[in-house]
Parts: structure tokens; C-alpha cells; sequence
């Protein structure tokens, strides 16, 4: 947005964050216009005591013009009439755009119908952005863990399905997979607000292709080959040997890191996973991943079924009967488990 405002009395600090303050709330409401083509001018002057300041504001849109002037013993309570009053033009000239297929043309008629053109048309809209390979890496380096323990959790509720044979599977192959189809210039992106639910569909297909892909090509097993290990270590003890034993404590290494989950967070995570995996054992497929997609990562109906390919309804059901599997089915004696799940049913 484009501000312009000239002072005609003492300009002052106080003055000038009040006016930031105000034209922030105004831009806030005209984010469908882009902002080179929303002008608004000013002046703030002080004529004489009895008068005292008198505020005028100009504000011009793609839409229409509108214009307000307020006096006011002091700049400040100057300032906030002029902007309210000018808040509550803007606001009905929302309101009117938003009514304007209601309008009816003055004439007989037999004259013929203009065309209106949609508003997400006219040079005034804002095109959404979309996502770029900077926003793909980023995204990623910053949720990395939460992709990942979802693709791992998927892939344990399959092999326990036995729709994996164990081992076959793991999750860089999944992980190395989606990342690249992320990256492909050749694959149209979606825009940012949409990346997120884009990664997690990216991952599934994934998923399913190596499942279909295995299923076809490694029918045979042979007896003599050797079994495959995870690459896992057995214990904890490295991860969590922060210090040695010659090295000094400081009071750096003593204050405590909030940004980082504790071992017994990380621990309580990790069981609370495993109850949850194996309450929904014997829920479908696609119920599983309905409801772990809205409960444990947040994503809407819409986003679910975009994610899924299925509608609204048939994502709703199969969260509903999901949920009523895993109040059953987890073994959790605590008295506050129903109000839990009720929480976690509130959309």
C-alpha cells in the first residue's frame, strides 16, 4: 500500500506509530487488491485550540474512492475517528462488492446482459503463489521428523497388516522418493499454502508404488540369501553421551534447550505411537490414514481428501469409525481417556 501523510504541526514519534498502527489495520482488510494499486494520502494539522487537530484521509482503491476528515482535541483521538470512520467505509464497500451479482441494470428488459468478469480475473486480484524448489527445501529441513515419523508409522501399520513383508521397506527409500518427485521441475507444484498436504500425498504414492512394485517383482524368496538388518543401533547410549568425561561443564551446557524435546518426551512420544499403532491394527487402510492424517497431523477434511483422492464424506466416516476403534481397542486404564477423545474429536 501506498502512504502518504503530511504533518502541518510538530511531528512526533507517538503521532507517526499511531498512523503505522492504523494504516496496518487497513491493509489488512484490502489484501485482495495488490498493493501498488491502493493509495492512501493524508494530512494531520492543528488550526487552533478551540478547533484543535483535524485529521483528513484519502483512500483510493481499484473499486472506488473514499474520504473522511475528523477533529479531535488531541492528534491521537484525531487520528483513531478518522481511521474507524474510515474503517467502516471500507468495510461496506467490501460488503457491497461482495453483493454485486445482486445488482439489477436500470432499462427494459430486453437489453441485453453485460458480462461481469469474476474478481480472481481483474488486475486487482492477487494470483496465489506457488510453491518453488527454495519453498520445497525449506519446508523440508524444517518438518523432516514429523515426515518422517509418519512414513515410518505408515509403514509398520502395513507391514503389520501384512501388506509389507518386514524389512523390505524402510523409510529413506520412501522419504529419497517424494523429496525427489518434490524437486522435479517437470511436476507442477502447488501454491505454498498447499505444499504441506502435497509432501504427504507425495509420500503415499510412494508408498503404494513400492508396495505394488515389490508385490510383482519379488514373488520367489530364496532361502539361502541372507536376512536384511535394519541399520540401527541397539542402544540409546551414544545419542544421549552428550559430554565426556574430561570435558568442563559451563553454564552454557546447563540451561535448557525448550526448542528440543526431553529423552522422556521423546520416550512417551514414541509409546504413545505404539499404542495408538497397534489400537488400529485392525482398522482399514484407509480409515488408518484418515485418521492419523487429522488427528496427529493436523490436516483438515478438505486437505485429507485432497491428499486421499476421496470426498469429504467418505474422509469424515472413515475418521468417525477409526476414532470408535481406537476408544475401544487402547489399552489405556485412565479415568480422563473419553473427555481425550472427545477433544480430539472436535474439528
Amino acid at each position: 500500500m501506498n502512504l502518504h501523510i503530511s504533518y502541518k504541526l510538530p511531528k512526533t514519534p507517538d503521532i507517526e506509530n499511531e498512523i503505522q498502527h492504523w494504516a496496518g489495520k487497513i491493509q489488512k482488510r484490502l489484501q485482495v487488491f495488490k498493493p501498488e494499486l491502493v493509495h492512501l494520502k493524508g494530512s494531520v494539522e492543528q488550526n487552533s485550540p478551540r478547533e484543535g487537530t483535524i485529521v483528513s484521509l484519502n483512500l483510493r482503491l481499484p473499486s472506488g474512492q473514499m474520504a473522511v476528515q475528523e477533529s479531535a482535541p488531541t492528534p491521537s483521538a484525531a487520528i483513531k475517528a478518522a481511521f474507524d470512520d474510515l474503517l467502516n467505509q471500507v468495510r461496506r464497500h467490501k460488503d457491497l462488492l461482495r453483493s454485486s451479482h445482486r445488482w439489477r441494470r436500470r432499462g427494459s428488459n430486453n437489453e441485453r446482459t453485460l458480462r461481469e468478469a469474476p474478481f480472481e480475473e481483474t488486475i486487482a486480484a492477487i494470483p496465489p503463489l506457488t510453491a518453488s524448489a527454495d519453498d520445497v527445501r525449506s519446508y523440508i529441513n524444517a518438518n523432516f521428523r514429523r515426515l518422517r515419523i509418519f512414513v515410518e508409522s505408515e509403514i509398520a501399520f502395513r507391514e503389520a497388516s501384512a501388506q509389507l513383508e518386514p524389512d523390505l521397506l524402510n523409510w529413506e527409500e520412501v522419504m529419497d522418493e517424494a523429496v525427489a518427485r518434490a524437486l522435479d521441475e517437470n511436476v507442477d507444484k502447488p501454491d505454498r499454502m498447499a505444499l504441506e498436504a502435497w509432501l504427504y500425498r507425495l509420500a503415499i504414492r510412494a508408498m503404494d508404488e513400492f508396495e505394488s512394485g515389490i508385490a510383482e517383482g519379488n514373488s520367489d524368496v530364496h532361502l539361502e540369501a541372507i536376512r536384511w538388518r535394519r541399520n540401527e543401533l541397539a542402544s540409546d547410549e551414544p545419542r544421549l553421551q552428550f559430554h565426556q568425561p574430561d570435558e568442563s561443564m559451563t553454564a552454557e551446557s546447563s540451561i535448557a534447550d525448550k526448542r528440543t524435546s526431553t529423552p522422556e518426551q521423546i520416550a512417551y512420544s514414541d509409546e504413545m505411537i505404539k499404542l495408538v499403532q497397534f489400537a488400529l491394527h485392525a482398522a482399514a487402510r484407509q480409515d488408518r490414514e484418515a485418521f492419523l492424517l487429522h488427528v496427529i497431523e493436523g490436516f483438515s477434511l478438505e486437505e485429507i481428501a485432497a491428499i486421499t483422492d476421496r470426498t469429504t464424506a467418505q474422509v469424515e466416516q472413515s475418521i468417525l469409525i477409526a476414532r470408535e476403534k481406537l476408544r475401544r481397542a487402547v489399552p489405556i486404564n485412565n479415568p480422563f481417556k473419553q473427555p481425550l477423545f472427545q477433544r480430539t474429536g472436535a474439528d
